[in-house]
């Protein structure tokens, strides 16, 4: 049994809640602008007296409509200013915010309307509230749904109008710490989602003690982030909660179609994203680079910036290869920065395993990524690589207020400032996930270094045993494999089988780039799909996974299947998990056929295509 633990550096507080950040920085630095809106092709500057002017005109309209303190409140909208704005009112007015991802459909509203009995609502656009209006009248505690796009702000404000500021005022000083902030709903991978209760004090301790291990990042000169992730999503909430507490300027970017264009324009010095963002980034980087004729500069130059970074670990760069990193420094890393705004330093990678050639990839050229770990449960962060203390393929040490404990079946369990209340309605699901000691137990797996820091070995429900009795991970096959600018998922199958194969599906964005650097040209997804020299190059990607395990876990097969793993077709989650259980069943006839044509022999060295 491994155990590692991280003490506090802000002693517990009693008084306070999320509520009162706006107030304080209002009252330390009025004009700091803390929020930029997005205006046109610029953005409009929000200083801390204007949104906290914002939040207590919208707080005041909750007041006026009949909600009380610890009234639940949904909020179903893209990642965008009102978002925060909304957040933040809702606290001040007593009430706990709900989100529901923007994607979600009419049952899912229902059910997480429903269980969190929420009495109010605001949704974004039209489109939402017809999805709403499906599920309404089985609603019956839902007295409320305001359309942000539709003027629901501005009705709110006007309605609040008269609310005396002291009303307000002891309206926010009636929540305590200890009281639930929001209730934020599983992704459902594993069944119904479920309500995760979490605190005032989960958020604000958790705030306040990264804050002093991340000062290089929150005090940057400049410092802002650009939101882009779902704020439904407790990892983009936390950080929200973060950039306010330490007054970073925050911009949001609800479209991610042109994601590229407002990284260019708001210039953030550090985002959050998921692994998939930084591969996408670097493969396009890889596939312009080969299409104009300078792969080969691009690859030497990507290979330079990974053994640079290395050597970073060990204290020891030769002169050869600082005047090659010099060099390509000039040619190609400054291009790959600009492609994130030009001024990012930093950024903080969770939801999956971000991969070791990744970490290295990015350090090696001037952006710093801090992979963490954490769950809805535990307000997101258990740790996090920092400046201080970083060793890529790990996701770090436990954040100041957590301890963690390596079981001896290998599952991590924690302790800390984070851990959340209970899940909603659900106490017999509450009572399972803690052990007799109070140690939460995460169903993921890992190891702890000689550093404290964790590594993620794989997730104990989704452990593959096959018919020789070999335990496989499949995660770390998947990361490698979605590497490759051709694949978009990948879902490694194998459970009481012969062997371990794989389902793929291609990255129809990626494509056409990929086909010009490759003299494809005209290559579309349904003719990529029998084409051989695309199937030789998921030949290869299958082969780099299968280099960094043993053959009994290697992957044998694969299929390339039609059509893409997404949430529209039921096979991810709103925060883009996959959905194994969904994928193994919808595409039973192919896993049957890849196990039906492929029998590898004894002494078989590379995985079959199917």
């Amino acid at each position: 049994m491994q155990e590692t633990s991280s003490p506090r550096l802000v002693p517990a507080r009693p008084d306070g809640n999320l509520a009162d950040l706006p107030a304080r920085n209002a009252s330390i630095s009025p004009l700091r602008v803390v929020f930029a809106r997005r205006d046109g092709s610029g953005w409009t500057d929000v200083t801390a007296a204007q949104f906290l002017a914002d939040v207590e005109r919208v707080a005041k309209g909750l007041i006026a409509a009949g909600v009380e303190v610890g009234d639940r409140v949904g909020l179903m909208s893209r990642t965008r200013y009102e978002w925060s704005l909304l957040d933040f009112a809702i606290w001040t007015a007593g009430a706990v915010t709900v989100p529901i991802y923007e994607t979600s459909s009419a049952s899912q509203v229902e059910w997480i309307a429903s269980d969190s009995g929420m009495r109010a609502m605001f949704v974004e656009s039209a489109a939402h509230a017809r999805t709403v209006a499906e599920v309404r009248d089985r609603l019956t505690q839902l007295e409320q749904v305001w359309q942000i796009d539709g003027g629901g702000l501005d009705d709110v404000s006007a309605a609040g109008e008269e609310v005396p500021a002291e009303q307000l005022a002891q309206r926010r000083r009636t929540v305590t710490r200890q009281d639930t902030a929001t209730i934020i709903y599983t992704s459902g991978t594993t069944g119904r989602p479920k309500g995760c209760e979490l605190s005032h004090d989960n958020f604000m301790s958790l705030s306040e003690n990264a804050k002093p291990v991340l000062t290089e990042v929150l005090e940057a000169p400049g410092a802002g982030t650009l939101l882009f992730l779902p704020l439904a999503h407790v990892l983009a909430r936390y950080i929200q909660v973060l950039a306010v507490d330490a007054m970073v300027r925050i911009g949001h970017a609800p479209d991610i179609s042109t994601l590229m264009d407002d990284l260019k324009s708001f210039q953030p010095t550090f985002v959050l994203a998921v692994p998939r963002v930084f591969e996408k980034i670097y493969n396009l980087s890889d596939q312009r680079s080969a299409a104009d004729g300078k792969g080969r500069v691009f690859r030497l130059a990507a290979r330079t910036a990974i053994a640079y970074s290395r050597a970073m670990d060990t204290g020891r760069i030769s002169l050869a290869l600082r005047a090659q990193h010099v060099l390509f420094e000039r040619l190609v890393y400054v291009k790959v920065r600009a492609a994130m705004g030009g001024k990012v330093t930093h950024a903080v990678s969770g939801g999956a395993p971000l991969g070791k050639r990744l970490g290295h990839f990015y350090r090696g050229i001037g952006v710093h990524i801090l992979e963490g770990y954490g769950l809805t449960e535990t307000t997101a962060p258990l740790c996090v690589n920092l400046p201080s203390l970083t060793r890529i393929g790990t996701v770090g040490p436990p954040l100041p207020g957590v301890s963690l404990r390596i079981a001896d079946d290998e599952e991590i369990l924690a302790k800390g400032v984070g851990i959340f209340q209970r899940y909603r309605n659900n106490p017999r699901a509450t009572m399972e996930t803690r052990d007799e000691h109070g140690w939460f137990h995460t169903g993921d797996m890992g190891s702890l270094d000689d550093a404290g820091c964790l590594t993620i070995t794989g997730r104990k429900k989704e452990i593959l045993v096959t018919a020789g009795g070999k335990n496989v991970a499949p995660a770390p096959l998947e990361d490698l494999v979605r590497g490759h600018p051709l694949v978009s998922q990948c879902v490694v199958v194998g459970d009481q089988r012969p062997f371990i194969a794989a389902l793929l599906t291609l990255d129809e964005e990626m494509l056409p780039t990929w086909a010009q650097a490759h003299g494809r040209t005209g290559l579309t997804a349904e003719t990529a799909r029998d084409d051989e020299s695309v199937r030789e190059h998921l030949q290869k990607a299958i082969d780099r996974a299968n280099a960094s395990v043993s053959r009994a876990e290697s992957i044998r097969a694969f299929r390339l299947v039609s059509g893409d793993f997404t949430e529209a077709s039921g096979h991810l989650t709103p925060s883009l998990k996959v959905k194994r259980d969904e994928v193994t069943r919808d595409f039973a006839a192919e896993i049957e056929s890849m196990y039906a044509r492929v029998t590898p022999s004894s002494d078989a060295t590379h995985p079959a295509a199917s």
